[in-house]
């Protein structure tokens, strides 16, 4: 490594961010880049390892140490190839990556990971400003076209990998922009949607076309892929978790998205054909744990709510792994997001019981009670009873449903289709090959694997992209994340 003792010399250090009630008062990033002292000194405590854990707690296999090397020796256009061999979007995991590659890194295990995931995000900005993130033009093509369906970043990731294949390939939509979970899932403030437009203009240059408004099943007949070589389906998980309980017909009850898809088309200037939905001047609950959930709270906050309150049903996480969760595997621990640092009252182990309403069929409160969980002998919930004298009201005029997501929509393009779905509702699909029961149509992304993280569906584009090229050509060279690089 270049600084074989940087490990031992430097503490991990995160970027500066905007005070809270600055960033408060709009919908911008509000995280700020290193210098390049720092950059080179969080990039020097990479470590000489041996045996590199981030890369297989990475799901992109990404090629850490071997990157870190790099900028800490200030060779940016080497940084970046290596990071852009495994990852065709590290704009998008630098800024919103849970980073279970750090979870995994060798140095956690008594002292605090190496900054990865800031890494990252340095590595392209500074290859945009540099010039070196340019069109990926194949001069040598193969005459097949195929179809992505569904713009999420499984779609994205596919449609890129098949496009350096030489293939012509079409992304259908359904929204007025492209993006999928990426534009209307995450707010402005996680993911500025510039950093979107970016990237999707290099692969417009790079001969992707891009059809939006164009949802296959619905206003454009399915039989229209029959028109591809091969399909890849990437229409992500979208049917969300329902919390079936007296009171849910309630005006003011909404799920997550609903919540965060309007804002961000308010942001985005995009237009709003339902009513508004905003928690100014209210007491808001968001219920679930998540990062959906944490979210609604920043969402929520810029609304200028009267109060945010996060419930999760399962015990609070603990604050450092326990026996249940050794390293190097992903520990659930307790994460205070920037959005909670902002104003959020949270409370774990409690369940909503009914949602409760004036004459008029608004939401006024919420019945909830306390609960008692029953651990096995590694400290894990395994059951839970009610807290006998805890139910109780709260008031609330704005609920979020953030209780994660089922499985993919099936009515119009999988039932037209005539996919098979496995036991959850997904589509089945196997991993090794990633084709479903219909002839030349394949699947990825959360479509496939069921509700997951950006950097998992990006790798689930990737490898999909592999099964498709070896099924339209006998074979494939795109890159596989089991392979291994050398640079010089």
């Amino acid at each position: 490594m270049g600084k074989p003792t940087g490990f031992l010399e430097f503490d991990r250090a995160l970027p500066q961010k905007d005070a809270v009630e600055s960033r408060k008062q709009n919908y911008q990033e509000f995280a700020h880049l290193f210098s390049e002292d720092q950059l080179n000194s969080q990039a020097a405590r990479c470590m000489d390892c041996g045996i590199p854990f981030c890369h297989s707690g990475c799901p992109l296999g990404n090629v850490i140490p071997e990157f870190n090397d790099a900028v800490y020796d200030g060779k940016w256009e080497d940084a970046y190839n290596i990071l852009s061999s495994t990852n065709n979007f590290p704009e998008f995991t630098g800024r919103i990556c849970p980073a279970p590659c750090e979870s995994a890194c060798v140095l956690g295990i008594n002292k605090s990971p190496v900054a990865i995931e800031e890494i990252e995000k340095h590595i392209i900005e500074i290859a945009y400003k540099k010039g070196y993130v340019k069109p990926n033009k194949s001069f040598l093509k193969t005459g097949k076209k195929v179809a992505v369906v569904g713009s999420g970043p499984s779609g994205l990731a596919a449609a890129a990998q098949l496009n350096k294949a030489g293939h012509d390939v079409v992304v259908y939509e359904r929204d007025d922009k492209v993006g999928g979970l990426l534009r209307y899932g995450i707010p402005d403030f996680k993911l500025d949607k510039s950093i979107i437009d970016r990237r999707i203009e290099i692969m417009e240059e790079s001969g992707i076309e891009f059809r939006t408004n164009a949802e296959v099943g619905n206003n454009v007949p399915a039989s229209e892929l029959n028109l591809y070589d091969a399909v890849v389906l990437a229409g992500g998980s979208t049917i969300p978790r329902n919390l079936n309980i007296p009171g849910r017909e309630l005006k003011g009850v909404h799920f997550a998205m609903e919540f965060l898809k309007q804002q961000n088309k308010r942001v985005g200037n995009s237009p709003i054909e339902v009513e508004a939905i905003m928690a100014t001047d209210k007491n808001v609950l968001v219920i679930g744990g998540g990062d959906t959930g944490s979210d609604c709270v920043g969402t929520s906050n810029r609304h200028n709510a009267k109060s945010v309150t996060q419930f999760e049903l399962m015990p609070q996480p603990p604050q450092a792994r326990t026996a249940a969760m050794p390293w190097p595997t992903y520990p659930m621990l307790l994460k205070t997001t920037t959005s909670h640092e902002e104003g959020c009252q949270r409370h774990w182990s409690i369940s909503t019981k009914e949602f409760l309403g004036d004459a008029e069929g608004n939401l006024r409160g919420a019945l909830v009670v306390d609960l008692e969980w029953e651990t096995d002998a590694l400290g894990r919930p395994t059951s839970f009873k009610e807290v006998e004298g805890s139910e109780r009201e709260i008031p609330c005029e704005l609920v979020t449903l953030a209780m994660g997501f089922l499985h993919p929509q099936h009515e119009g393009l999988l039932q037209q289709l005539g996919v098979t779905l496995d036991g959850r509702g997904n589509v089945q699909a196997t991993e090794s090959e990633y084709k479903t029961t219909a002839d030349k149509i394949f699947v990825a992304g959360d479509m496939r694997r069921g509700q997951s993280l950006v950097v998992w569906a990006i790798s689930e584009g990737r490898e999909c992209a592999r099964k498709v090229d070896e099924f339209l050509m006998g074979n494939t060279e795109l890159e596989s994340k089991e392979a291994v690089y050398n640079y010089a």
